[in-house]
């Protein structure tokens, strides 16, 4: 392949925690998620294409202070899949991430990112690889990069299982400009031996997700919200714009708001953005399945 003869756009969406329940402790100090996750059609990019050498360049709203080296889950994802394929099926790329999604705000960016690069790069090197080695590879970069690399709703314990079907949910995403520590928000928790999740509906159209989101936790939530107080005016702010039902996602302190339609959901995108012109606002939808392909 010649450069600059195939290039191609890879999604990284965002990463939504529905609910999330701490059910527990291992004995390697790694905590027991119960989670329902969707993935959102608003997120980072990737555009990946042949090169005479590797290059690796980041652009966006989010980029400044990202690194560029190996410290990139990025990088680290191409050099993963490199070691396991070997170099002579692996030539040179450029890669150029666009970073749309805040840093270190509970929505998965930089699992997402590494996740389509691992998709991204198999494809472009056609490489003969079972999800299951990518799903291995990819754990071994972070633990919430086999769930990425589905990009789908799942009930997230472990590798996660998949939920189908789910209707598409109509999201508002805000953070009001802040980075929280994950390993802080862990050690601020009171309790770490919650319930698990309950039962999920059998129907799972917006009505019912909504209703069984009622009787279901962020358990990350209150220990976020004493680190940061600013998670509960993301809160206030989607409930002020008619949110039917709103939340703090992973570890924070990005919020999202549930809206019946696409369409209520960027209205009120737009009010909120009115309101509060320096936070990160975004309206979407959440994907019923995805091949990573933009």
């Amino acid at each position: 392949m010649e450069p600059g003869t195939e290039v191609r756009t890879w999604l990284a969406p965002a990463k939504i925690n529905l609910a999330l329940h701490v059910t527990g402790r291992r004995d390697d100090g790694y905590h027991l998620i119960d989670s329902l996750a969707v993935f959102t059609r608003f997120g980072d990019r990737l555009e990946i294409e042949p090169a005479e050498q590797d290059e690796f360049s980041v652009s966006g709203r989010y980029a400044a202070g990202l690194p560029l080296d190996d410290g990139n889950l990025v990088v680290k994802a191409r050099d993963a899949l490199r070691r396991e394929a070997g170099a002579q099926r692996t030539p040179p790329v450029a890669i150029r991430l666009e970073k749309n999604l805040p840093i270190a705000s509970g929505v998965g960016g930089g699992s997402s990112d590494a996740a389509a690069a691992l998709n991204g790069l198999a494809r472009l090197w056609k490489l003969d690889i079972d999800e299951i080695s990518l799903a291995r590879i990819g754990l071994s970069l972070g633990a919430d990069l086999p769930m990425c690399l589905k990009s789908k709703p799942l009930i997230a314990r472990g590798i996660g299982d998949e939920v189908s079907p789910l209707s598409a949910l109509g999201l508002v995403l805000v953070n009001p400009g802040i980075a929280v520590s994950t390993p802080d928000v862990f050690k601020a928790l009171s309790r770490r031996d919650n319930d698990a999740l309950p039962p999920l509906p059998r129907r799972l159209d917006f009505h019912a997700v909504r209703n069984w989101l009622e009787s279901t936790r962020n358990d990350l939530e209150g220990a976020a919200s004493s680190i940061e107080p600013a998670v509960g005016e993301a809160l206030k702010a989607l409930k002020r714009a008619d949110s039917a039902f709103a939340r703090m996602s992973g570890s924070g302190a990005t919020c999202f708001g549930l809206f019946e339609t696409g369409n209520v959901a960027k209205r009120a995108a737009i009010e909120i953005r009115a309101r509060h012109p320096d936070w990160f606002v975004a309206a979407t939808r959440s994907m019923e399945v995805s091949d990573g392909e933009a």
